[in-house]
């Protein structure tokens, strides 16, 4: 199974909890976003992809982090 289905199929609690934390927080983000893009493509996916994976990928998890507790879903997914 793909890390962005197993990461959609918690709870909303193990997600927050996921993005809470500084470090997990960015593997997390780079284990969804890539195995996302690898599954679907894109130009923007790549972009966030690219994104995550530099430093600012921890800025771009805190954002998701609030994302997520408001809507149920990662940011421009």
């Amino acid at each position: 199974m793909a890390f962005d289905k197993w990461f959609h199929s918690q709870s909303k609690i193990l997600q927050i909890i996921l993005l809470l934390i500084p470090v997990i927080n960015w593997v997390c983000e780079v284990l969804v976003r890539w195995s996302h893009y690898f599954a679907k493509h894109g130009t923007l996916r790549l972009v966030l992809c690219i994104l995550v994976t530099l430093p600012t990928g921890i800025i771009v998890g805190w954002i998701d982090l609030i994302w997520t507790a408001l809507f149920n879903k990662l940011c421009c997914e």
